[in-house]
């Protein structure tokens, strides 16, 4: 009898995450997903569950401590969690330091990394008392490299990095692992953005960045999320026993470090 798996992901409802939900479908899990479009959730809860899974879609503002708790009790409900998906996460604005407004830049903390504390928070004192479970945080090659007019996601990333390693640190004696994924120039509408806006500050058209985004890879190409979502599976799975703590580069070898 195959063993019942029940995963939660955040940022669900599009892109990395709406692959990630897709892909640990397939491979058994029950979801619970969460992000602020209900319509969005909604539309990948349905596909989901018309290709034979099981989905639960939860409307939650990761901003909201309150919101976090209600997303981990009807978590509960479904059954226990083996595995965190910390998707989440916004652009944030365009500019230099010290031309940005701060809650521009908290916002940017509040989604990218405060949530990710908060969620975490909310499911790990039941994976320490079953001795089991997985948390997969979703970085970006932006938290290895400077990234002009972007620091408050370049900062954001990069804590990640210290958070992962962290937690990792202070889970590993309950069976708990925790590992990163840095992804890179992933095909979709959030690319689509950071080049127009690249575009624009270098004063030149969208093609040309968009080609020297890809020259950047040795591979000469961009990441889909696939790539990514096949990774988060992989490390919650048992081929994945011993990595904790990793930060796993998914970027078509734009970052090697």
């Amino acid at each position: 009898m195959t063993e019942r798996r029940v995963a939660v992901v955040t940022g669900g409802g599009r892109g990395i995450g709406r692959s990630i939900a897709r892909a640990l479908a397939g491979a058994g899990y029950e979801l619970i997903l969460a992000a602020r479009s209900e319509t969005e959730l909604t539309a990948v809860k349905t596909e989901i569950d018309e290709a034979g899974g099981k989905a639960v879609a939860v409307p939650t503002d990761l901003r909201s401590p309150g919101q976090i708790d209600r997303l981990a009790e009807t978590a509960r409900e479904v059954g226990p969690v083996d595995l965190l998906v910390n998707n989440s996460g916004i652009a944030g604005p365009q500019g230099m330091m010290w031309e940005l407004d701060p809650d521009d830049w908290a916002e940017t903390m509040a989604v990218n990394v405060d949530a990710v504390f908060l969620c975490s928070r909310a499911f790990l004192p039941a994976m320490i008392e079953r001795r089991r479970g997985s948390i997969v945080n979703i970085g970006s090659i932006t938290g290895k490299r400077p990234l002009l007019g972007r620091s408050p996601y370049a900062t954001s990333k990069l804590a990640l990095v210290g958070l992962t390693r962290t937690l990792a640190l202070e889970t590993g004696a309950f069976g708990v692992r925790v590992n990163l994924i840095s992804p890179g120039f992933v095909e979709g509408p959030r690319i689509d953005w950071v080049i127009d806006r690249q575009a624009e500050a270098r004063g030149v058209a969208s093609a040309e960045v968009r080609e020297d985004f890809t020259a950047q890879s040795p591979l000469g190409r961009l990441t889909s999320p696939e790539d990514v979502a096949s990774v988060v599976v992989f490390l919650a799975s048992d081929a994945a026993a011993a990595i904790t703590g990793a930060d796993i580069n998914v970027n078509s070898g734009v970052v090697m470090y």
